[in-house]
């Protein structure tokens, strides 16, 4: 996949159409949006700076895709993405979580994301390091070359060994190994990598995986910070210490790779570019802003708590300087994805600083039958597929006439009209119900071809479809 950068917005919507049926009104807010950001960073400054993103509301029922068009956007998007509801910062009326959290939880996933990237680049040297390691301790080399070693050869002079063609005369150097020595340890580098030496058991100083102790830290909003802070003075005062352990020679390799990956990680690095990251290209997704919107002006109960948290709100999504223990990070590129069903308020509930700073609203639609068929079949996660795949692993094969996908689209439907309506997460109860005899024989029946008919839906489903008070429980 292409990364996000270098997608226009039509070529974003078809990834999106990969996983998500219809919506594409939000598909297209979401795909101009990633594209702005590309194109502020092609800006020059100072004009740059002065390009704010535009923040977008996704208004529609439950279950329509707001959620998953979000998830998929933080697969696509290749940049630090956090999902939040922002009911967590009203859960315990004034003493939720502090708004803050969220900027310092997104600055951790970019550090993680730049960390894991870093890793990456530098998997076949911690790999070779490794490699040489095993070798000491199987081979442990002359005297007389690990005082060169010691002298200022180390582990990168190790790796020349396999460094290509002309190795060999390369290293004949007066600290070189003996030719018979080098043919030595070339033999057990053969073996090492054919998996001859697979059943040694080596013993081996590695460090100690464990962390510092838990500390939990009770009290109000903001304390989450200082918990993280306690955390890492505990990490100081009781540093992380190396413990002998036998292991077999696949399990001391992969231990030394871990070991070798971490110590060639450049942290400065790492915490230079997650900071950058987050600020120019962060994205958070608040869920369930509706919860915060005030139904009435009268100021009493639940209402304050409520109105409190958006003005707590505002100015990390208008733009401000959070403090993270890694530094501070300014919230004014940070892109502001916000959702909700709106069923009981409005988007003007919201107070008028806060809409002014989500200008792009966007409807989802409900989804009927013609909806629920294409979501059934077309995407590459579609649950049809995912039931097909899992009857597979017992060896039944699980085969829907196109009757049978139509007829459970229209129960769905039928249940959603008539009960609550939950959109797309109807099906997976109607499907579960459809399939639970299958599910609970699967494993008696290897061999069998299942066809699962119309009739065969109906008779699953009809009582409990027909049966209001029935269906509110089941369905």
């Amino acid at each position: 996949m292409m990364p996000m950068q270098s997608l226009t917005p039509k070529e974003i919507v078809v990834e999106l159409d990969k996983y998500i049926v219809g919506q594409a009104a939000a598909k297209r807010s979401v795909a101009i949006a990633l594209r702005n950001r590309w194109r502020r960073r092609q800006v020059e400054s100072p004009l740059r700076e002065e390009i704010a993103p535009k923040n977008i509301i996704m208004i529609g029922p439950t279950g329509v895709g707001k959620t998953e068009i979000a998830r998929r956007l933080a697969t696509l998007a290749q940049s630090p993405f956090l999902k939040v509801e922002a009911s967590k910062f009203t859960e315990v009326g004034y003493v939720g979580r502090d708004v803050e959290s969220m900027v310092r939880d997104l600055l951790e996933i970019a550090i993680n994301m730049v960390k894991d990237e870093q890793k990456e680049l530098t998997q076949g040297l911690a790999e070779a390091n490794a490699e040489e390691r095993i070798l000491d301790i199987l081979l442990p080399p002359s005297p007389r070359r690990q005082e060169s070693t010691s002298q200022g050869g180390g582990s990168d002079a190790l790796l020349l060994q396999d460094s290509g063609q002309g190795a060999l005369s390369s290293l004949q150097s007066p600290e070189s190994p003996e030719p018979s020595e080098f043919s030595t340890r070339e033999k057990f580098r053969e073996m090492l990598r054919s998996g001859r030496l697979d059943e040694r058991e080596l013993e081996l100083d590695l460090v100690e995986s464990r962390g510092a102790p838990m500390v939990e830290v009770m009290g109000f909003s903001g304390m989450e910070d200082m918990q993280s802070n306690l955390r890492d003075a505990f990490s100081k005062i009781f540093p992380k210490k190396k413990q002998k352990r036998k292991l077999k020679v696949p399990e001391a390799l992969k231990g030394l790779i871990q070991e070798e990956t971490e110590r060639l990680v450049d942290m400065d690095m790492v915490m230079k570019e997650a900071l950058s990251r987050t600020e120019q290209s962060g994205i958070i997704f608040l869920d369930e802003i509706d919860k915060i919107a005030s139904r009435n002006s009268g100021g009493q109960g639940p209402e304050v708590s409520r109105e409190g948290v958006q003005r707590d709100l505002l100015p990390i999504v208008e733009g401000s300087t959070v403090p993270t223990k890694h530094g501070m990070v300014k919230t004014d590129h940070i892109l502001f994805i916000a959702s909700g069903a709106f069923h009981m308020c409005k988007p003007s509930d919201l107070i008028p600083e806060l809409q002014g700073r989500f200008p792009i609203r966007v409807e989802l639609h409900s989804l009927g039958r013609d909806e629920f068929v294409r979501i059934l079949t077309e995407p590459e996660n579609a649950l049809i597929k995912q039931y097909t795949a899992l009857m597979a692993t017992e060896g039944v094969e699980l085969v829907f006439e196109p009757e049978s996908i139509q007829e459970l689209a229209e129960l769905a439907v039928q249940v959603n009209e008539r009960t609550e309506e939950i959109g797309a997460r109807r099906l997976h109860t109607v499907m579960e119900r459809v399939l639970d005899d299958l599910s609970f024989d699967a494993s008696e029946r290897g061999g069998d071809l299942f066809l699962v008919t119309a009739d065969y839906v109906r008779e699953q489903l009809s009582d409990i479809v027909q049966d209001q008070d029935l269906s509110r429980y089941i369905l």
